[in-house]
């Protein structure tokens, strides 16, 4: 079925495919256990139930999410021993011992406290259970530290010697931890968690204000929610901006397939294209949609800035930019139309309307899954722009593969696909069964809590939570 096939590029396809719908999963849940920790401490320090009966809607859902995004990684461990043998030899003596600590330091605190976090608010103290909250929520940043440190070191090679046998050997760790990019990538890829995370509370917060006005919980994060997209989305685009000028320093090919520039603006200043349609075979863009003088600027601070094109590398170490030229654009597309969200919420707020604005609810709802995509769209734009190398400039994928057939890549390939569409789609068919069910109070299940604070009891506290919304 897969004669003639290519055992290099199934390769990446499955292992393309496989972290696609991994890392969705791990975005969501370094932004959902912060925003839980968040709203465990706001319960502690104010006594309001409504914070507590938000954290039990949202604990469950990140259960679920938490233990499908382990799941889905295993897999990728696997696909290193038998698609990729031999980047795993040359690398592993550098990438072992990291993704040793991953586990040592992140996921022995998830794994640990857990337990303590989802079934042991009515065994322990409230101080307590917000301390396992919050050491999973940290349990989960420094997860990202370390997987993103492997990765940029993979971006961006440092500290390392190479031995006798051809293997990558550490000689300075300070070094290759925090190698060139990344403390740009841990910044860019947090801050994309939180905004991802926000976005899909704020979506199920809108999706249940459409229903009821006046639901206490869902108010609560449609509000938090749009805070935070005001807030992140402009530092996010920051981010990014520093994060590129970062890559245009160390990965000039990748900047300029991104850019869709393929050829060096030694004449003139370089145009920031818009929209076009890369050729690879003749070396130009098509159709392309310029503004003059705005790629020198971004670019170089300076309108009339050089910047390398394609045509300064050789040809077999272009990446292809009629991949990561719209991957990229999707990814900034989709930040500012965050942007733009956060900015219309801020309208109407000053008017005191946020809740009376049924095409800002529902612009909320269209934009839930957004930050998935754009997570995939910049995941594509870091690796395929890697492209040939998996170590960039130092060991290309062609000579990181196992020698193995394109029979056995692509008839595993298949039963991932099958497998993964059946396991996750069910998961993910589940997680929407819980957040398409309106948040309730969950106050006779909560014990342990501090005194509720006068006008808020029982009988009257949807109005009093209301009228008191501090997110507001």
């Amino acid at each position: 079925m897969f004669e003639g096939f290519d055992p290099v590029l199934l390769a990446r396809v499955q292992f393309g495919f496989t972290i696609a719908f991994h890392i969705i999963f791990p975005a969501f849940s370094i932004g959902l256990a912060s925003y839980l920790a968040v709203l465990e401490g706001l319960w502690l320090a104010t006594g309001k139930p409504v914070y507590m009966d938000t954290f039990k809607y949202w604990v469950k859902i990140f259960a679920i999410s938490f233990g499908m995004g382990v799941v889905s990684g295993i897999t990728m461990s696997y696909q290193f021993g038998t698609n990729w043998s031999v980047f795993s030899d040359k690398t592993g003596p550098i990438l072992g011992p990291m993704m040793g600590y991953e586990v040592l330091s992140a996921f022995f605190l998830e794994a640990g406290f857990l337990g303590i976090m989802l079934f042991g608010q009515k065994r322990v103290g409230a101080r307590l259970h917000f301390a396992a909250t919050f050491v999973v929520a940290l349990g989960t940043v420094f997860s990202a530290f370390w997987i993103l440190s492997v990765n940029s070191w993979m971006h961006t090679p440092t500290g390392y010697g190479i031995n006798a046998v051809g293997q990558f050997v550490p000689e300075d760790w300070w070094a290759i931890v925090f190698n060139p990019s990344f403390p740009y990538r841990l910044v860019h890829m947090v801050l994309a968690a939180y905004l991802t995370t926000a976005f899909v509370v704020g979506a199920v917060g809108a999706f249940h204000l459409l229903r009821s006005r006046y639901n206490a919980s869902a108010r609560l994060m449609f509000s938090m929610a749009l805070w935070m997209a005001t807030v992140v989305a402009p530092l996010q685009i920051i981010a990014g901006d520093e994060h590129g000028l970062n890559t245009l320093e160390h990965q000039p090919a990748k900047v300029a397939a991104m850019e869709g520039h393929f050829e060096t603006n030694v004449d003139g200043p370089m145009p920031l294209t818009l929209f076009g349609i890369p050729d690879m075979e003749e070396g130009r863009t098509k159709y392309a949609v310029d503004i003059p003088y705005l790629g020198s600027l971004i670019l170089t601070r300076s309108l009339d800035g050089t910047v390398k094109g394609l045509d300064a590398f050789p040809r077999e170490d272009w990446p292809d930019s009629t991949v990561v030229f719209w991957s990229f654009r999707t990814m900034v597309g989709i930040g500012f139309a965050m942007l733009g969200i956060g900015l219309w919420s801020l309208f109407r707020r000053a008017f005191g309307s946020i809740y009376e604005s049924p095409w800002l609810q529902r612009a909320m709802i269209a934009m839930g899954p957004m930050g998935f995509v754009a997570v995939i769209a910049g995941w594509i734009t870091t690796e395929v722009g890697r492209q040939p190398f998996t170590v960039y400039g130092l060991l290309r994928t062609s000579e990181s593969v196992s020698p193995i057939a394109a029979e056995a890549v692509g008839t595993s390939l298949v039963a991932f696909i099958i497998v993964y569409f059946l396991l996750f789609g069910a998961g993910t068919f589940y997680i929407l069964r819980l957040m398409s069910k309106p948040p309730t109070p969950f106050e006779e299940e909560t014990l342990d809590h501090p005194t509720r604070t006068a006008g808020l009891a029982s009988s009257g506290r949807l109005e009093g939570e209301v009228a008191a919304d501090p997110a507001e």
